[in-house]
């Protein structure tokens, strides 16, 4: 077994009180819910309620995964996930060249305003939390909801959700960005704007890591790249003549958790206090709100395995358990034929059920912060955080997150570390129960959900009547007023609901923004 944590931290056969000769508790820790927030961004954490049980779902069309969102609720999930396809995610409409084949199969596409409506058919916006992993769209997206809300009775300052809106992960792991970084800055922090007035109680952004995890980042790298990201995020708010305890509130984080248990509650500890320092000593947070480290999690889909799927079960119940100790706030746990093909419906409803066990029938929530004072974890802690510092440092020292970017470095740190961990996983040194051992001949043959193969020329043929339908010349001038103001300062959401009002599709708002902004051009890596 390794002796050296996913992170390449010395992992000691014993801990004891020696390893935190130098721990003070007062400072390091605190009390739950009060400054630096290591013990949980609240004073009752579950005792008083579990976490949001967010299962993220979506695919084909936007009928079929509104069925899907129906049986989950049914089922007793808290919060809505809505997983968008590829084109929507790009920016492009389901009739664009670049769709074709893509259309439905890893979300659920969304074309238009009309779309969006089916999608959320019969479900109750000012009752349900929504969250959308959707960025360089994500104002499209937001605004299209917001639409379909007040279309139903249901004004913005009623809505609760989140929407992803993290451009610079896309950029170092992910690559679904459409416009160059300081353009996307520029849109984000007109979301910023816009949800303080129009939707207060949405999440405007959720800074990612799990997608770094996901592309080959140590925990180490998840937090400290997240964390960069986070901080290039509140100075261009800041920069934009915002106040940051008027958006900072607002702000949340999305990260993995992998099987590698003890470093992973440890990670979750060490990323709320290096927020706390950081937004309290670096950019003046006032309200304690602003300097809370807010999380959703899911379970780490790179560690799921095709071959025998049914151990992913395992694997999954490990990692939410993680999630769960390390004081996550709301948790989407994969489903075990993921690595397969989309979830089938059983396989959705076992991923609920997983955590719906972990919140009634064991004894994790009755009390707060389980490990508080544990040796191995309080050290591993301390051990993270040194180790994120340091990364945080050099991205600094190159100009910051986005000229780090622009630079190759955290795409160059990621894949170094993805690289390694597919030798060791090769060679046998990391042991992949199932892929590498302990494996089996002929194993059961397991039926994935397929998605309808005419999902794709559905969507064109709504596409053709929406523009049909549609006042055309409203469209154009909505989407000229857009243009407008993106080569200005004006905030480019209002033009840009108006747009999406007339039935402007989301491909045309991209490509509006397109002719503007042009696209981004990535570097080769560091």
């Amino acid at each position: 077994m390794s002796s050296s944590t996913e992170s390449g931290l010395p992992f000691k056969p014993v801990y004891d009180a020696a390893d935190l000769a130098d721990f003070d508790p007062s400072v390091e820790l605190g009390e739950p819910g009060q400054f630096p927030f290591t013990r949980g961004v609240y004073p009752t954490m579950y005792t008083g309620r579990p976490w949001t049980m967010r299962q993220y779902a979506g695919f084909g069309n936007a009928a079929e995964s509104n069925e899907r969102y129906k049986q989950l609720i049914a089922a007793g999930t808290t919060g809505l996930s809505v997983a968008f396809d590829l084109p929507t995610q790009m920016g492009y409409d389901s009739d664009h060249k670049l769709a074709h084949g893509e259309v439905g199969k890893v979300g659920v596409a969304i074309d238009s305003v009309d779309d969006m409506q089916v999608l959320f058919d019969g479900i109750p916006l000012d009752k349900v939390s929504t969250s959308m992993t959707i960025n360089a769209p994500a104002a499209t997206l937001l605004l299209m909801y917001q639409l379909v809300g007040e279309k139903n009775g249901i004004p913005g300052s009623a809505l609760t959700g989140t929407i992803q809106n993290d451009v610079l992960k896309e950029y170092i792991a992910r690559g679904t960005y459409i416009y160059p970084p300081a353009q996307s800055l520029r849109l984000i922090t007109d979301i910023f704007k816009y949800c303080k007035a129009e939707v207060p109680r949405w999440n405007t952004i959720s800074i990612s890591g799990y997608h770094m995890a996901e592309a080959g980042a140590t925990p180490a790298q998840e937090i400290a790249f997240t964390l960069a990201d986070g901080i290039e995020y509140v100075q261009a708010a800041i920069d934009s003549g915002q106040d940051v305890d008027e958006f900072a509130p607002r702000l949340a984080f999305f990260f993995v958790s992998r099987t590698s248990f003890l470093e992973e509650v440890a990670k979750f500890r060490a990323a709320r206090r290096i927020w706390a320092r950081v937004m309290k000593e670096r950019f003046g947070a006032k309200n304690p709100k602003s300097m809370m480290l807010r999380f959703h999690t899911q379970t780490a889909g790179v560690q799921l395995a095709a071959q025998q799927p049914e151990v992913n079960l395992v694997r999954v119940a490990v990692q939410g358990l993680a999630a769960v100790m390390g004081g996550t706030q709301s948790l989407h746990t994969n489903s075990f034929d993921e690595a397969i093909a989309l979830p089938t419906e059983k396989a959705a409803r076992l991923a609920l059920r997983t955590q719906q066990v972990l919140a009634y029938e064991t004894d994790v929530t009755k009390t707060v912060d389980p490990f508080a004072g544990s040796y191995v974890v309080e050290s591993l802690t301390d051990e993270l955080e040194v180790a994120a510092l340091d990364l945080m440092t050099r991205v600094e020292d190159l100009g910051g997150s986005v000229a780090a970017i622009e630079q190759g470095f955290q795409k160059g740190e990621i894949e170094r570390s993805a690289y390694a961990i597919a030798n060791e996983i090769d060679s046998g040194e990391r042991i992949f129960v199932g892929v590498n051992k302990f494996t089996i001949e002929d194993e059961e043959k397991y039926e994935p959900l397929r998605v309808d193969p005419t999902i794709e020329e559905q969507q064109v043929e709504r596409l053709a009547v929406l523009r049909a339908d549609r006042d055309n010349g409203e469209v154009s001038r909505a989407l000229g007023e857009l243009r407008k103001a993106a080569e200005g300062s004006e905030n480019c959401l209002y033009p840009m609901k108006a747009a999406l009002a007339a039935r402007a599709t989301g491909g045309e708002v991209a490509d509006a923004l397109r002719e503007v902004w042009g696209q981004y051009d990535p570097p080769d890596a560091f």
